[in-house]
């Protein structure tokens, strides 16, 4: 059942933040950065966009800087928004489908903070990278960086995502892309190509990274891009 009444949400949003927020201090995390880059830096420096699978998004606050999430006018948005008030993230409300074209104004005009996004939110399929994304990259002119995660140990909710929570005290791997330019102005078939090639980067970096977890071996990068030995990973 859906829940309508807004008080209710924000107390319901306030209590499941506090326990993100405590869950979130039992967690390890190892991250690896393509050559040259030792963090994420700050909006003053570089804005950019943070694209996560929907199945990682309450690990991605690992970003610890300015961000500002772009959430679906679904009914569930309003929770989503509400917890990530709490936990000192921003929000704009909008996707391809609904409120889209505000949206993309007001996270364009927005100077202050990255900008985090789920390519194949909020319905999926899972991993399957929407054409959101790409243009949203391609009409704000901010570079993309994609983060794939892998967990020790997790729980994973039996949705169409998958939805992982990483046990207590268990590890998170963080394995970060180089920044990605996308063209601005790009036709149709154009958006079609990038959508497509970065479906299968970003599917390579989630397999790096669980691969990672699995012990694996840590991943290197050369060029900026992340190497890994596949022969080393579990099937």
């Amino acid at each position: 059942m859906k829940i309508r009444n807004p008080l209710l949400i924000r107390w319901l949003a306030f209590a499941f933040a506090c326990a993100v927020r405590l869950w979130l201090s039992t967690l390890y995390y190892k991250i690896v950065f393509p050559e040259g880059y030792t963090s994420l830096v700050g909006p003053r420096q570089q804005r950019f966009i943070v694209a996560l699978w929907h199945e990682s998004i309450l690990t991605g606050l690992v970003v610890r800087t300015q961000v500002r999430a772009l959430i679906s006018q679904h009914a569930d948005g309003e929770f989503i928004a509400q917890v990530g008030q709490f936990l000192g993230y921003g929000s704009t409300r909008g996707s391809t489908t609904r409120g889209g074209a505000e949206a993309l104004q007001e996270l364009t005009e927005l100077g202050d903070a990255h900008l985090l996004v789920t390519p194949d939110g909020p319905r999926g399929p899972r991993r399957t990278f929407q054409p959101g994304t790409v243009y949203l990259a391609s009409r704000t002119g901010l570079p993309l960086i994609m983060i794939g995660v892998g967990f020790s140990h997790a729980w994973r909710v039996n949705s169409w995502d998958r939805f992982a929570v990483p046990l207590p005290f268990s590890t998170v791997y963080n394995v970060v892309s180089e920044l990605i330019w996308v063209p601005a102005d790009l036709s149709k078939s154009a958006r079609g190509w990038w959508r497509i090639r970065l479906e299968d980067y970003f599917v390579r970096l989630s397999a790096i990274a669980e691969c990672w977890a699995l012990g694996g071996p840590r991943p290197t990068s050369e060029g900026r891009k992340m190497l890994y030995d596949e022969t080393k990973c579990a099937a």
